[in-house]
Formats: structure tokens, sequence, C-alpha cells
């Protein structure tokens, strides 16, 4: 009998979403399997094994045993899309929305992401970082463990670094794992406006070799009033010459052909997607590329359209799902629910959108190896539920179901409050 550092006992219900590498799509997407019964063994942080209870506690004795009092046990949620670090929120321009006001409007007057910079700038680190720990903390009561966090609110060489260096220092004080993403072309500031093409021979010429040794991703807002396709081309390129990995922010206002740029350069992930063409779905098909749904941006913006999920599907795309939370334009913390409005506004299957929140989710940001499902070798980032059946989560929109957390095999989280891991340094 092996022995482990730890045996969560007693699952009333264990989803472990085990399966193929690599992101999912088809009747994969759509595949959610349960054991009635269930226990996972643990060490070194990792999943040893996680299936039927008889199995688990017949092989392995634990050094640790948490009793999981019947409770529903599946893997921690990945977020695949944020905008963490700010400064402050734009609570007067969601007013102004609701008034009439559309996202254009509001930029064109100084607002969005060009007040989110004014405001960063002004910020020290210090407050930046105390903003971003609370936000990941609301993040970890609803379940997620692993986060993509992108720069984009400094736009200078300066501004940016200070943001990536907080997102550096985000990982290295919270429980929840952290992965960085350059998006220094997310608008042109101020000082740029007559400009545009001296600010993208600043973000290529100064900002990319200074900062790629800070991040994972490069990625760029492609759209008519931001950058354009031959812009976000350029930067791209010119990151992965400084070994960034190409994202982008793709046809989420108008069909720019953001989506047949990031199936030209094989991106990670192509993200919003609303307003993508029927061409552009079959690129990214063919050319294996995640495409990263935002739902709570649409609803918070009143879009009154949605990316076409169903036409996706069919068409072989691999989905993620994200929060896309930002000061802005979807201020939510929470992948239950925007799983629940996967569901009910992008027409996913309950079982796509789990596995869009998790195993999708991880290959989104690179993760796919380590993180998004519990089986042998991957980290153990589980989630223990008060629910009998997975499907409760999205179900119970608005209501946080998620008890107690673990990553990397650690209880981080437990009936409302973050713990400290067992023999960590406060």
């Amino acid at each position: 009998m092996r022995t482990v550092d730890l045996i969560i006992d007693d699952i009333g219900t264990l989803v472990t979403l085990a399966g193929p590498p690599g992101p999912r799509s088809g009747a994969e997407l759509g595949t959610v399997r349960s054991v009635p019964g269930a226990a996972i063994a643990i060490q070194d942080g990792e999943v040893v094994a996680a299936g039927p209870r008889r199995e688990i506690v017949d092989r392995y004795r634990a050094r640790r045993v948490h009793d999981a009092q019947g409770r529903l046990a599946l893997p921690g949620f990945v977020d695949a899309h944020t905008h963490l670090v700010y400064a402050r929120e734009r609570i007067e321009e969601w007013e102004m929305r609701l008034a009439g006001a559309d996202y254009v409007q509001i930029a064109e007057q100084g607002g969005g992401i060009r007040a989110s910079v004014r405001q960063l700038r002004a910020a020290s680190h210090a407050e930046l970082l105390a903003g971003a720990l609370a936000r990941l903390d609301r993040m970890l009561a609803s379940g997620t463990t692993t986060v993509e966090i992108k720069s984009g609110y400094g736009l200078s060489l300066e501004h940016e670094r200070k943001s990536l260096e907080v997102i550096a220092a985000l990982d290295r004080a919270h429980p929840i794992h952290c992965v960085p993403t350059f998006l220094g072309a997310h608008e042109v500031p101020d000082e740029y406006r007559h400009d545009r093409a001296g600010y993208v021979r600043l973000v290529i010429d100064q900002m990319l070799p200074a900062l790629a040794p800070l991040a994972r991703f490069c990625d760029v807002f492609c759209e008519a009033h931001v950058f354009d396709v031959a812009q976000a081309r350029a930067i791209l390129l010119a990151g992965r010459r400084h070994g960034l990995l190409p994202k982008l922010h793709a046809d989420e206002l108008a069909p720019t052909g953001g989506a047949e740029l990031a199936a030209e350069l094989g991106a990670t992930s192509a993200d919003h997607l609303v307003a993508v063409s029927e061409e552009g779905i079959r690129r990214l098909a063919a050319a294996g590329v995640i495409a990263v749904l935002l739902p709570g941006t649409c609803y918070f913006l009143r879009l009154g359209r949605r990316a076409p999920a169903r036409a996706m599907v069919e068409a072989g795309v691999a989905l993620a799902l994200a929060t896309d939370s930002n000061p802005g334009t979807s201020p939510t913390t929470s992948m239950p629910l925007v799983m629940s409005l996967a569901c009910q506004e992008l027409g996913l299957r309950p079982a796509e959108a789990l596995v869009a929140a998790t195993v999708n989710a991880a290959c989104a940001i690179g993760e796919g190896a380590r993180r998004g499902s519990l089986e042998p070798g991957k980290r153990a980032d589980v989630l223990l539920c008060d629910a009998e059946d997975w499907r409760a989560l999205p179900y119970h929109f608005g209501t946080n179901l998620v008890a107690q957390v673990f990553i990397g095999g650690e209880l981080v989280w437990d009936e409302g409050r973050r713990v400290q891991p067992a023999g960590s340094t406060p």
C-alpha cells in the first residue's frame, strides 16, 4: 500500500474530466462523466489517483485525510481572459450605457480603456496589488484556481512594466496561479491619439524587447477603432520573435478579420468573437485555435448580440470560457455565473460549459498539461461544492455553491474565508 500526503475522502460525486490531452471539441466538448462515492489521492501537490472510494482507500494510505462530507468534487475553474490589475471601477460608464451611450462613443469621449490608463498611471504598485488581491479572493471564493491576467492599462513602457510586475507579485502572494499576458496594444494612449503608427512602433521597438521576459503571451485588441489587422499582425509577429505566444481580441464589435488573423498566425486563442464571420469560424477550426468566449461582456455591454457558439461547436472549434473581469465592461469574478450565461445566452449545453471552463480554458493559457482536470500528474486543484449534481453550479445562477477549495493539494478556501496552507509562513 502506497503512502500519500492526502486523501480527500467521502466525496458524494466526483467529476474528474479525465480524457484525451489537449483542447476538446465536437462530442468530446460535451462529455462529462460522474463517479459516485469517490476519493482523490494526492502527493506533492499532484493527483495520484481519482475514482471510486473503495479503489483509492484499498491502494493508498494517507498522512492526512480530508472528509468531503458527501460533497460534489470537480476541478478548479480556469479563467482564461481577465484584466484584473486596475486602479478603480468605471461605474459611471455603466450608467452612461444605461442611458443609451455605446462603447465606442464612451471611448471617443476619453472614457473606457483610456480612463483606466489615466487611473493606473496615477496609482502605486502597492495600491494596484492590494486591489487585485481582493479580486483574486473573490475569484477563489467561487472556485477559480488559475487565472490569466493581462496588462494593458499602462500603455507606456514604465506603466506596462508596473502592471506586469504586479501580476508577478500576485502569483507569489496568492494561491491562485496567475498567467501573465502583455497587452500593450490594448488602446492608443492619449499622447499618441494622432500618431497611431508611432505608438505601434513604440510597442514593437521598446516595450516588447524590455517586457517580454515578464509575460507568456502577447495580445492585441484588433478592432476598427483601435488596431487594424496589419498593425495587429506586426505586433504579434514581433512578440513571437521575443518568445511570446500570440493571442487576439478578435471581432468583438465588428467582423474585422481578427479570427482569420488568429488562424493565420496559429494563435493560442482568439477571444470575444461576437461578430466573427463564417469564414473566420472555419479557419479557427482548421488551425486549431481555441475560441475564448466572454458572455459576461455581451451581457454587461448590452450588445444585443452574442458569439455564435453553436455554429462554432458544429464547425469543430474548441471553446473556452472566461469572465473578462475588468473595471468597465465585465466586472464579474464568477466563473459559475459565466457558465450559466453561456448556457442561457450562447446556447451551450451544461457539459460543454463545464469543459470550456476547465480543460479548454487551461489549454487556452498554456496550462492544459498541468491543470483543468483531476487525473494523475496534474495539479490537485479541487473544488468541494454543496451540490449533488455538477449541473447545479450554472443552474443556480448568482448563488455560490463552492464550499472548499484546494490548490496544489492544500486547502486554501474554507466556508467563506481564505486559509493559510498547512506548513506555510503567514
